[in-house]
């Protein structure tokens, strides 16, 4: 047993609140079972703060420094540092510009990405039902003071630390808190804390404890909160990791080769300048802007996100989602519009139809919001009937027992029970169930083929004992929109199954509406069948279109099962006992009206009605997908072309083919545009997206390969044909570098020809302004050697030329990686393997 955890006030003093007397707690906490006045409310808010844990926060300005003391920008500050001591101050005032600028976009840019998560994070948090001048109002949850008088049901999570009033009993689940596995029962004047799950009941609790002043804020901070990382970062941040070895095992070779050509050691200006040199073209090679290229992607996505009523959770879900290859889905409120009306209902002999649905709306409770009590209430032709009769005591529904029930008080003075639930479970309480089960079960099924919900209800006689009334039925039709949505999501290749606790008749029927296939799996063979049938059942569940009679457990079972078949498995969910199946699913999709608890377990909750929204997400997740592929693409390509060509020209002409501040210049230029890629309009793939390392390896070693002979040709071009000097060579290589890489992105940001998707209005814009100020500096001169007008337009007919040959390089390479052609995919496959270990 854990020990129980004390409160403690703002003047450091110890009260023993969880176990203090309930009459003394209210006295000591200056409240009463009506709670607290408003007024009362918000000047404790003012003097204990809110129900929050306190968070750590950085100061702006260390933020900022800290973009000034990593790896990347070591590499600049030395070059800054030896440019001093040789006194290159134009270099030295460049590289500072740079430095400073990488800092304030990296700054800014995370900043906004920040804000934006912030602002999602903002719409999810929790509220609560708090008793304040004497009446039920809903309140944002860490605006809760002690004092506060809270109402708790199914589902929720508990917003703080409180003691439960007079009241039935509940079941409340804080694994979370305590590591117990299984709900724990707790009733009047017990404890209970914040963190942990409603399980089963409905019940009143004052509040003693918010904030730090938890059990859970208490140890808090003995929890290390770590950051995920999608397989997609990985695998992206794994090729910056790449291109850095590549970067200095070349740029290894180049200061071997340059002491070998005659750099003199003891002459140590000349020993400064190749190691300068030597770090900014390692600043312009290895991907710099990679971390805020991912930050800036994922949270534009989800604010897009969040736009379409869809929010994100967690920003790594986005990357689940573009891969997601199999979604199973709730029936009720997402393929159905959740809006049940009450048919005819089947009596036994001697019940009137009035006197069953008096009796259910009895075993109901109609402040809870839930939909069947709601049809149930209005199927009572007159209100005035529930007058007479007192609910003593009441048991809401819970996911296990699958029935209410009501303790009931008559006119009369008799007390008697009723119950409603599922028809099966109700049968069983009566003594003479299995006289009537053959008539009860067909009348069940011939709901069921119509596709109506069956609810039974049952009330005791004035001996105690349980009599069958008989069933209500329900319908909920399909939503007008849920047909087409699922066409939608096969033609993005992702298949849905539908999963519902209603009978396999009812599944069928709702199956053939919606048009989804017949192969309805009932889902009582998880449990009833023996192990040794465990492969069977496990191609039923990759087989089926859709499973009955679910319990909780089955549908965790059937995202585990379809896990290790490889699929990327998204789960939807709206119930408590939804929770463990949403945090195992790959994408755990909370829908419209979730529980506290399945929003908190979800990756993605939604905030409208439907299926539509998740098929909306999938394609902009893919869209995000491919924008970061391009990204990667572009950034290989580039690190090649510098990289390789900077160290062949070395090699061949003993000399540097560009200078420190050319290599700046492009630093400058290409990061600051390429961030805009984030908001790249990008094609919606027809499939599920996954990480293909073979293909980006085949596709940019192929471009950087001729980004490299086009940049050699112009080099030959300049210093042995035109016979061009140093200064002049080096600023054609630089416009070259500059034209050709930002037309280069332009090409492999879609896999057809490069004029078949414009770019967004911000990445023409960003660079497009690149680009120009490229070509201003090589017109003009400025830090370089000019080359003036018709240098200008050369450069940038020779780029073009190379720029079309590259696009349809580019669309030879996707033909060739086409899995029904040639095999070169699986040999760079192998070759990345290695690489990577």
């Amino acid at each position: 047993m854990s020990s129980t955890p004390t409160a403690t006030k703002g003047n450091g003093k110890q009260t023993d609140l969880a176990d203090m007397p309930m009459d003394l707690l209210i006295k000591t906490l200056k409240s009463s079972a009506d709670g607290l006045s408003q007024n009362e409310a918000h000047a404790r808010l003012s003097q204990d703060g809110y129900n929050e844990l306190p968070e750590k926060k950085e100061s702006p300005l260390l933020k900022f420094l800290s973009f000034f003391w990593n790896p990347f920008s070591w590499m600049i500050e030395a070059a800054i540092l030896f440019s001093a001591i040789v006194g290159d101050w134009v270099d030295f005032a460049i590289i500072s510009v740079l430095l400073l600028a990488n800092g304030l976009i990296g700054y800014f840019e995370e900043k906004t990405a920040g804000d934006a998560v912030a602002a999602l994070k903002a719409q999810l948090a929790l509220n609560a039902k708090a008793k304040r001048d004497g009446k039920w109002v809903t309140v944002p949850a860490r605006e809760l003071v002690p004092g506060d008088v809270i109402q708790l049901k199914i589902g929720d999570v508990i917003p703080a630390d409180a003691r439960l009033l007079k009241g039935d009993l509940v079941k409340i689940d804080q694994a979370a808190l305590t590591g117990e596995s299984l709900p724990v029962t707790r009733s009047s004047g017990q404890q209970i804390y914040s963190g942990s799950v409603m399980k089963q009941g409905n019940a009143e609790a004052i509040v003693n404890g918010t904030g730090i002043n938890t059990f859970f804020g208490k140890t808090a901070n003995l929890v290390a909160q770590t950051a995920n990382v999608s397989h997609f970062q990985k695998a992206v941040l794994k090729v910056g990791d790449f291109l850095i070895v590549i970067a200095l095992l070349l740029i290894g070779i180049i200061i071997l080769v340059r002491l070998f050509q005659g750099i003199d050691l003891h002459q140590g200006v000349d020993v400064l300048r190749l190691l300068k040199f030597c770090l900014v073209l390692t600043i312009a090679s290895v991907p710099v802007a990679m971390p805020t290229v991912l930050s800036v992607s994922m949270s534009v996505g989800a604010k897009q996100l969040s736009e379409k009523n869809a929010l994100v959770t967690r920003l790594s879900s986005i990357e689940e989602l573009a891969g997601m290859n199999m979604l199973c889905s709730d029936k009720t409120g997402t393929l159905t519009l959740n809006q049940l009306s009450l048919g005819e209902p089947f009596v036994m002999s001697g019940v009137s139809q009035d006197e069953i649905v008096l009796m259910a709306a009895l075993a109901s409770k109609n402040q809870d919001g839930d939909p069947i009590d709601a049809v149930v209430f209005q199927g009572v032709k007159d209100p005035k009937q529930l007058i007479p009769y007192q609910v003593i005591q009441f048991k809401p529904f819970d996911p296990v027992g699958k029935r209410t029930e009501a303790t009931v008080k008559g006119s009369n003075g008799q007390t008697f029970k009723t119950s409603k639930g599922a028809p099966q479970v109700i049968l069983d309480l009566v003594p003479n169930h299995t006289e009537i089960a053959p008539v009860v079960n067909q009348q069940i099924d011939e709901y069921a083929k119509r596709g109506y919900r069956a609810l039974g209800v049952a009330r005791t006689d004035a001996n105690g004992e349980w009599q069958f009334l008989g069933i209500l039925p329900m319908f909920d039709p399909p939503r007008s929109d849920s047909q087409i949505t699922i066409q939608n999501a096969l033609k993005l290749g992702v298949p849905i199954k539908m999963v519902t606790g209603d009978q396999v008749a009812i599944a069928k029927e709702t199956s053939r509406q919606l048009g989804l296939g017949q192969n309805i799996v009932d889902a009582n063979v998880f449990r009833e069948a023996p192990t040794q049938q465990e492969t069977s059942l496990d191609q039923q569940i990759l087989q089926a279109d859709g499973f009955g009679q679910v319990f909780p457990e089955d549908k965790f079972h059937i995202v585990d099962v379809l896990q290790k078949q490889g699929y990327i498995v998204g789960m939807t969910g709206d119930g408590v006992n939804d929770a463990p199946a949403l945090k195992k699913a790959d994408v755990g999709i909370a829908v419209s009206g979730a529980t506290d608890a399945a929003r908190s377990a979800a990756d993605i909750v939604l905030s409208t009605p439907g299926l539509s929204v998740i098929v909306d997400a999938i394609k902009l997740s893919r869209q995000i997908f491919e924008r970061m592929t391009s990204y990667t693409l572009y950034r290989i390509v580039a690190t090649i072309q510098i990289l390789v060509f900077t160290t062949l020209a070395i090699l061949f002409f003993n000399t540097y083919p560009i200078t420190a501040i050319m290599i700046v210049f492009l630093a400058i230029l290409n990061d600051g545009a390429i961030v805009t890629i984030a908001y790249d309009n990008a094609r919606i793939p027809k499939t599920p997206q996954q990480w293909n390392m073979s293909q980006v390896l085949t596709l940019s070693s192929v471009l950087g390969t001729i980004c490299v002979i086009a940049t050699f040709l112009l080099y030959y071009l300049c210093d042995r044909f035109w016979q061009l000097n140093s200064a002049q060579t080096q600023t054609y290589i630089f416009l070259n570098i500059a034209l050709l890489g930002m037309m280069t992105l332009y090409s492999v940001r879609t896999r057809r020809a490069f004029w078949t998707m414009p770019p967004a209005k911000s990445l023409a814009l960003a660079t497009g302004a690149s680009v120009i100020i490229s070509s201003c500096i090589a017109l003009f001169g400025i830090l370089i050697a000019p080359i003036g007008l018709q240098g200008v337009w050369f450069s940038w007919l020779y780029a073009l030329v190379w720029f079309l040959a590259i696009d349809r390089v580019k669309l030879a390479v996707y033909s060739l990686l086409n899995p029904a052609k040639a095999g070169l995919g699986k040999t760079y496959q192998s070759l990345w393997q290695r690489i990577s270990g």
